[in-house]
């Protein structure tokens, strides 16, 4: 078995548990490798950190079996643009906040360890949204797991977002921006602009309006089946796109097309995780003294 690591900077109280982490893989004789930028900051923040092989590139990682992200979950979006469509498995550790997709809590570390080494697991499998532009902006990468979002690049007024499924006019939503969510999504910037919360395999797409001012835009959910295509105009001749945390510019009147990804992202959850347990555990459901 091989193991890859991969992670951003940690706030210093964490130095012991990532070392815990790496001794409890080194002692179970599994194959270690760190992503280069990140084992170049644990050498400065564990002082006994061991010398480890390292990756540099998502082609590196042909023969893992495994990534363990250490982080919250905007770093665990991050490997999605590493394991790519490899669908290799992915397990969260959370050094962040909140955490909806990082599950892991530090100080479940060895049982993770142990779960993943002896194969205690189930692999949660993520729908991700496949972005295409009039002028390919996207790059190799056109994919997101939580949403894509579009944005006035200036964000000094709102947009008019032209909106067809499928080749037939939906409606033009008049908006700070707006965002098309997957399932998983749903419980990130779509939920806190007013989307509902969709189970994980719910196949769907969920289109949420931001600060919307024609009041009756709501969120509104579709099959992922559909192909959603997004026109943008307003006063400025250029605006944004964000698939997960990465930016990019698009002109006027480009059109985006989105559609559900050819492959899948490979989720760890360990056996007592499950996507009710996350849910209350998060938002605080079920605080109530009659429960």
């Amino acid at each position: 078995m091989r193991i890859a690591i991969y992670g951003k900077r940690f706030d210093e109280t964490f130095g012991s548990y990532v070392q815990t982490l790496i001794d409890l893989i080194v002692e179970r004789n599994v194959s270690l490798t760190v992503e280069k930028g990140f084992f170049e900051f644990m050498r400065d923040a564990i002082p006994d950190c061991p010398t480890l092989p390292t990756f540099a590139h998502s082609s590196d990682l042909k023969e893992v079996d495994f990534v363990i992200s250490i982080g919250g979950d905007g770093t665990l979006l991050d490997t999605v643009t590493l394991v790519r469509d490899s669908e290799i498995p992915v397990l969260g550790i959370n050094t962040g906040r909140l955490g909806f997709l990082s599950l892991v809590d530090v100080d479940s570390i060895a049982k993770a360890v142990d779960s993943l080494i002896d194969g205690k697991f189930a692999i949660d499998k993520r729908s991700l949204i496949h972005a295409e532009s009039t002028n390919n902006t996207f790059g190799e990468f056109p994919f997101a797991l939580n949403e894509l979002t579009l944005l006035n690049k200036e964000r000094n007024s709102m947009i008019a977002v032209q909106t067809m499924v499928n080749g037939i006019y939906m409606n033009t939503y008049w908006a700070d921006g707006l965002i098309v969510a997957t399932p998983t999504g749903s419980t990130a910037y779509s939920l806190s602009c007013g989307g509902p919360i969709i189970m994980p395999d719910s196949g769907n797409f969920i289109v949420t309006p931001i600060a919307p001012h024609n009041l009756n835009a709501r969120p509104f959910v579709l099959s992922d089946q559909n192909t959603i295509s997004l026109k943008p105009d307003g006063r400025d001749s250029q605006f944004l796109v964000h698939l997960d945390s990465r930016a990019y510019s698009i002109e006027k009147n480009d059109i985006v097309h989105i559609s559900l990804a050819p492959f899948r992202f490979h989720l760890v959850n360990l056996h007592d995780q499950n996507f009710f347990t996350t849910i209350r555990n998060k938002l605080g459901w079920g605080l109530d003294i009659r429960n």
